[in-house]
């Protein structure tokens, strides 16, 4: 069974609600499904003004404008993707082949959300290696964020 809550915008969460919310997700038994998870402390301190929360897709579900940090397969460095047309998702035989793409497409297509947000790390991308270029994106969407708001 999927327990999905669907919150809305004028409900609280966790941590102070002017804060951006960017949604971590991974796997913390995966290898190549963990570094996400691993990063939330370093960037956390790097950026005070940004709560980065553990996001499990088929417990919480937020509307609206929702930002995900998130391994992806076939990107070689840090990328910041806002069009979800972009992100293949594979055959569904079963609610079990579910996977983030999937979901977000169609609770796009729904309208249950309006704009999502993946900022992608590399499959298997070392922490050593990515973090600086991690930094560099959130920064420059945080800028974007920044535009878009005045």
């Amino acid at each position: 069974m999927c327990n999905i809550k669907i919150k809305r915008r004028n409900e609280k969460e966790n941590g102070d609600s002017k804060k951006i919310q960017i949604f971590v997700l991974g796997n913390p038994l995966l290898k190549e499904d963990s570094l996400p998870l691993k990063l939330i402390p370093r960037l956390q301190k790097k950026f005070p003004q940004i709560n980065f929360l553990e996001f499990d897709p088929t417990e919480d579900l937020f509307v609206d404008d929702i930002i995900l940090l998130d391994v992806v397969e076939g990107i070689d460095n840090v990328k910041i993707i806002n069009d979800l047309s972009k992100i293949k998702t594979r055959k569904i035989y079963s609610t079990h082949d579910f996977d983030t793409a999937f979901l977000l497409k169609l609770l796009k297509k729904l309208k249950l959300i309006k704009k999502a947000t993946i900022i992608g790390i590399p499959k298997n991308a070392k922490e050593k290696n990515v973090l600086k270029e991690l930094e560099e994106n959130i920064e420059k969407l945080l800028a974007e964020i920044k535009i878009a708001n005045k």
